[in-house]
């Protein structure tokens, strides 16, 4: 198995979070995590596995003043 470390759905890039699951329902367990942490999941099935893909939208940068 040789996933796939990015995607675009939607035109948004996702990036896979490095576990193939065994099954659907550890990725959307995996993934409900994912949401709890304000995190967009994508769980796309490959190979017999599942792959769960998350992007997140940035709302705040710190820049250190120096």
């Amino acid at each position: 198995m040789d996933p796939n470390l990015t995607i675009i759905s939607d035109g948004k890039k996702f990036l896979w979070d490095g576990q193939p699951y065994g099954s659907k329902e550890e990725a959307t367990r995996a993934g409900q995590s994912y949401q709890n942490d304000n995190f967009q999941v994508q769980v796309v099935e490959g190979d017999g596995k599942f792959l769960v893909y998350t992007r997140r939208v940035v709302k705040d940068v710190v820049v250190p003043v120096q």
